[in-house]
């Protein structure tokens, strides 16, 4: 990993430094790390000193299972209840003697902010009494976030570790105590960031693909009518006009400006839904295209179908009638989604231990909103 990783660290001048990392001592550790990128591992393998696995996505081990198995991968699903990897890491950290690198928000960031947590970590980290320490970047998400299609800016990246918790610190500490912990050592906003430190991004395409995030308009109230492409945002419903900056800000071109940070404008549509959600009007209703996962060694694409999402959770149907899969609001605090998953599309997944379902919306930039509305549903 580090030697295959060598070059794309150099290509983005990657420096990193370490606080209060003798608090940690030698190890094994549980290292929780941000998700902005693929990138992440990358920083990871130059950063963890000593052997270590990894918390991965199930869907990571498909066609390669071998290979990432070498690597260290223990596999697991987003979002889905998994007791059994708890077993899995107490085995890699008591009998192996291996440290554990982990990412909580089980999915990439959005909008440059933290991906909903899930609550009681406190419990794990009881469980496996080492130290909890954190890596954070700095410039991942900037360099390549997930809404722009995979394409990459010249940015230069950094990271931090920090040894967050001891295991004495753990015993002594209750478990919201630990959460809101967490909470703070997640509480980024890299566009906040990209503006206070002035880091341009002069590349032509950097509004690509922003209405997968910011897919309503604030003036006209439409969904689905937005689109980014080069360094323009505009809605075709209406006709508002926004400039992206070379500091990641909206400047309104034809009409006022009603949010100039990004992470506001998706605040705002989180609202909007849970407003939805409240008066009874939210409901997501689209055809999509259908894949599984129910083994490592292919996404199995099965046909197509139609996914409905509200206050009652998911159902999926199709497959000429032999599909029919319900998943109820309880079930997740949020929702496996993702941009342009494996060059595919937009993906929205659900399923549970023995299979997953890897539904491609035919309707456009609903993936964001889904996801908002699965958090917002739960919290309810």
């Amino acid at each position: 990993m580090r030697l295959l990783s060598s070059p794309e660290l150099k290509a983005v001048g990657f420096s990193y430094k370490k606080v209060n990392m003798e608090r940690a001592g030698s190890g094994p550790w549980l290292i929780l790390m941000n998700h902005s990128s693929f990138l992440d591992l990358e920083i990871a393998s130059h950063m963890i000193p000593m052997p270590y696995n990894i918390v991965c996505t199930s869907d990571g081990l498909v066609g390669k299972e071998t290979l990432m198995r070498a690597l260290g991968c223990i596999p697991t699903q987003k979002f889905v209840t998994d007791v059994s990897l708890i077993t899995d890491l107490k085995h890699a950290i008591t009998k192996n003697r291996t440290s554990v690198l982990m990412y909580p928000e089980a999915s990439y960031s959005f909008d440059g902010r933290a991906t909903r947590l899930p609550r009681k970590l406190g419990v794990l980290f009881k469980a496996l009494k080492v130290p909890v320490v954190m890596i954070t970047t700095y410039g991942s998400f900037t360099r390549d976030p997930l809404y722009n299609n995979l394409q990459k800016r010249n940015v230069t990246v950094s990271a931090e570790m920090e040894c967050l918790l001891t295991p004495e610190e753990i015993k002594e500490r209750s478990v919201s105590d630990i959460d809101e912990i967490l909470d703070r050592a997640f509480s980024f906003d890299y566009f906040r960031w990209q503006e206070e430190n002035q880091i341009r991004i002069t590349e032509d395409f950097r509004a690509d693909g922003l209405n997968r995030i910011l897919y309503k308009c604030p003036h006209c109230m439409s969904e689905g009518n937005t689109e980014g492409r080069g360094t323009s945002f505009v809605c075709h419903n209406c006709g508002a006009k926004y400039e992206m900056d070379e500091y990641g800000r909206l400047v309104g071109v034809l009409q006022e400006t009603k949010f100039s940070h990004i992470p506001d404008w998706y605040e705002w549509q989180r609202q909007c839904v849970r407003e939805e959600i409240k008066n009874g009007t939210y409901s997501l209703d689209t055809e999509a295209d259908i894949g599984m996962i129910v083994d490592y060694k292919a996404l199995y694409m099965v046909g197509s179908g139609r996914l409905r999402h509200d206050t009652k959770g998911f159902r999926l149907t199709g497959c000429d009638g032999k599909l029919n899969y319900e998943q109820g609001p309880k079930k997740c605090y949020s929702c496996y989604s993702d941009y342009y998953w494996y060059e595919i599309g937009d993906v929205i997944c659900i399923g549970d231990t023995d299979r997953l379902y890897y539904c491609f919306p035919k309707q456009k930039d609903v993936v964001a909103k889904t996801r908002i509305a699965v958090e917002e549903i739960y919290k309810l």
